[in-house]
């Protein structure tokens, strides 16, 4: 049996073409979907990210308000920032590109944006409505990460999903949301301190790797014919390519050769991330107008 490559760019456009739709007719109304993008220091990588972000706003329609801080930002200018932005009735969602500098408090950051306009889900508030089930953003990767399921119509209910990965962003709320009714799935979460991690990833109808830890996942891990899921986007050093590096995920691309389904690294979660965080600021802008669609 062949294995079906998981295009996440060309869900990623079918999903933005959809957030353009419903911005253009917020828009018509005099409403225009806001996300301030806040990015403090000069990290490349952080810098590639809101870049593509912002661009990704453009394309569809909404505005993105860039605020670039310099390194030396204090974390009680920071706080001021967000707070002045809480208050401002033409944005709709906050971001505040991570990781901040040292010298700033985190998790601070993240409780001083209102769950209103927490469109990257990760306000304590957020999760907690995630995690309940009530009404509330979905953390933009892991949702990326059922719609892709959902588009290729791999069956969740009754799979047992083991994701490897127990970060914030990822493993914790993917997890949860893999347990709700709607999907059913049951689930086994491991992380650095599960002991012969083979013996559990041996057993997963969906595999969803995202340890960040480059080509972690190897042939001999997979059982023939599971879904595989690569959340990992690693750097690795590689003096033949142009930049000097090479981008791979937590899968060893030869477990492609086991798969039923596979994506790939670039071109497979990653395009989904950005096209679930549109979405989130669509659904802040009209929860902000008490509009639905």
């Amino acid at each position: 049996m062949a294995v079906v490559i998981m295009d996440g760019k060309a869900l990623g456009v079918k999903i933005r073409q959809g957030v353009k739709e419903k911005a253009s007719i917020l828009k018509s109304k005099g409403i225009t979907p806001c996300l301030a993008v806040i990015l403090v220091g000069e990290d490349p990588a952080s810098l590639s990210y809101v870049k593509a972000k912002e661009k990704a706003l453009t394309e569809a329609g909404m505005e993105s308000r860039d605020l670039r801080l310099p390194e030396s930002t204090t974390e009680e200018q920071l706080l001021s920032i967000i707070a002045e932005l809480n208050n401002d009735e033409k944005i709709h969602g906050i971001l505040v590109q991570s990781p901040v500098p040292k010298h700033i408090n985190e998790e601070k950051i993240n409780e001083a944006v209102t769950p209103l306009k927490d469109v990257d889900c990760f306000h304590p508030e957020s999760v907690g409505n995630m995690v309940l089930g009530r009404k509330s953003f979905l953390s933009c990767t892991p949702h990326g990460v059922l719609m892709l399921l959902r588009e290729y119509n791999i069956p969740i209910k009754g799979a047992h999903a083991v994701v490897v990965g127990r970060s914030n962003i990822v493993g914790k709320p993917l997890a949860n949301l893999l347990i709700r009714r709607e999907y059913n799935a049951t689930v086994t979460l491991c992380h650095t301190g599960t002991k012969n991690l083979a013996s559990h990833t041996l057993q997963a109808d969906i595999l969803i790797a995202a340890a960040g830890s480059p080509s972690f996942i190897k042939p001999e891990m997979v059982k023939e014919g599971a879904v595989v899921i690569d959340v990992g986007i690693n750097r690795v050093n590689d003096p033949a390519e142009p930049k000097g590096y090479r981008l791979c995920g937590d899968v060893d691309p030869a477990v492609s050769q086991k798969a039923s389904f596979f994506t790939p690294v670039p071109g497979g979660v990653g395009p989904m991330t950005i096209a679930m965080l549109l979405n989130n600021v669509i659904e802040a802008a009209n929860a902000v107008n008490n509009r639905r669609f």
